[in-house]
């Protein structure tokens, strides 16, 4: 099933977020939790880093949690909330 993770950064998270991107991408290359889409969130300037969300694909939400809760971005400390969601993906348009 799809879910999606949506992550709001505390304020004042950028260097906690800059120093544990290299972790964190790793960690979302290699986990068993399968991630389709990811990327920051940014505020209405289109560029200050306010969060994360993701697309993945997962056998169940407690999955889902435990991928979360494992990530460095939130073993740091940069997320101040985080919800996840069951995601019925109705329209791909990657194959055009």
């Amino acid at each position: 099933m799809h879910f999606i993770v949506h992550c709001l950064d505390h304020e004042n998270a950028l260097q906690r977020r800059l120093l544990n991107y290299e972790a964190h991408k790793e960690y979302l290359a290699n986990a068993e939790v399968q991630s389709i889409i990811w990327g920051p969130l940014v505020s209405d300037d289109g560029e200050t880093i306010i969060g994360s969300c993701f697309m993945v694909d997962a056998e169940s939400k407690e999955d889902v949690i435990q991928f979360n809760r494992n990530d460095p971005f939130a073993v740091a400390g940069v997320w101040r909330q985080v919800n996840i969601h069951g995601f019925l993906k109705r329209v791909d348009n990657r194959e055009k």
